[in-house]
């Protein structure tokens, strides 16, 4: 018999944490999540609580863990489209069907409970968060920020009666086999017609204060109608200026401003981490902590975060001008490849940039959802 209990205890929190890293201990593709930052979400002040409820149910079958799930009711991203939805995400499980059955089955009597007649994920608190089932790509390394699953996740879920709600598409980025300069040919064509320069900075907090406002202005502007996606909130801002301070080099970052300073375009890439926080469960430790500022001063990968452009500027090929600074960090810097992470598969905009290079890709993921 299986029995699901909602998580109260220290007992019951520390068991939610643990369970993915016991599940997936001998599998090389799974990355943890950072283990401090997770267990946060148990704290009442927690940087979401703001906007949002939670709640995360543990499976037991004879007192062993067997699965966990966690519901979210992000009140922001309801307000914003004027649906009635809940979230699921953090859903870890044996491949046992009446494992996932019980699971989903407390989330939607919790959604029920809450008035709403829709659940959807696997989908965070934000999409700074890990979202989307991994759906082709099992035999590839996670990244630091995405999430592994086992390919039977699908087949659980799917029972359910959850459909593809989107899919996100992932690539890996090489340096072209023939460059013959036309990207930084093109590149240097818009910056020149249109007056355009790099943001200039002395360090990481000197780059914050010259741009952290317009920073999430333009995230919030080029990201609103993305799927999935809520305004930042200062508890938002902030924890991601800490995420930056820590794990950001500045030549991993491209800030693009016209001519009165205005910001229009930023590309973001962060050092991979996935193997510095493997050998330590996502705990940093000083072992972990020692790998991962080697990684982030020497990145054989890059993950390729965040691109915005000002709406206004969408059709001036401003993007051209951050893949040509991407092309040049893979060739400056000797990194193998960069990552894309999650692509809208009808982003075609973003999906066509990569083209200037040689993308392979590896991964896809999806969104489900289901009316209850």
């Amino acid at each position: 018999m299986i029995q699901v209990l909602e998580v109260k205890t220290k007992k019951q929190q520390k068991d939610f944490l643990s369970f993915p890293l016991e599940l997936y201990k001998d599998n090389p593709c799974f990355v943890p999540p950072l283990y401090g930052d997770e267990k946060k979400m148990f704290r009442s002040d927690y940087v979401y609580y703001d906007t949002c409820e939670a709640a995360c149910w543990n499976a037991y079958r004879e007192g062993k863990m067997v699965g966990r799930i966690q519901g979210i009711l992000q009140k922001a991203h309801n307000q914003k489209t004027g649906e009635k939805r809940i979230r699921f995400t953090r859903f870890d499980s044996i491949d046992d069907q009446a494992v996932a059955d019980a699971l989903f089955g407390a989330v939607e009597d919790w959604a029920r409970r809450k008035g709403m007649d829709t659940v959807c994920g696997p989908l965070g608190f934000s999409d700074l968060e890990r979202e989307g089932l991994l759906i082709e790509g099992f035999d590839e390394l996670a990244t630091f920020e995405e999430q592994y699953n086992a390919d039977y996740y699908q087949r659980l879920i799917e029972n359910l009666g959850y459909r593809k709600e989107v899919d996100w598409e992932e690539r890996k980025v090489y340096l072209p086999e023939k460059d013959d300069g036309t990207l930084e040919k093109m590149s240097k064509y818009v910056m020149e017609r249109y007056n355009l320069h790099f943001g200039p900075a002395k360090n990481k907090r000197d780059f914050i204060r010259r741009y952290g406002d317009d920073f999430f202005a333009l995230l919030d502007e080029g990201y609103k109608d993305i799927y999935g996606t809520v305004p930042f909130t200062k508890g938002m801002k902030d924890m991601l200026i800490d995420n930056f301070m820590l794990i950001i080099e500045l030549k991993y970052v491209g800030v693009i401003l016209d001519e009165n300073d205005k910001l229009v375009c930023l590309g973001l890439c962060f050092p991979s981490l996935s193997r510095a926080l493997q050998k330590s469960n996502g705990k940093l430790t000083p072992a972990a902590l020692v790998r991962v500022f080697h990684d982030i001063k020497h990145p054989r990968i890059l993950d390729l975060g965040l691109v915005a452009v000002d709406p206004e500027w969408a059709n001036r090929g401003v993007a051209t001008v951050i893949s040509a600074h991407i092309l040049k960090l893979l060739r400056e810097e000797g990194v193998e490849y960069a990552e894309t992470n999650l692509n809208l598969e009808d982003n075609r905009a973003i999906i066509n940039q990569w083209k200037r290079f040689h993308a392979v890709q590896h991964k896809k993921r999806r969104s489900y959802v289901k009316k209850i």
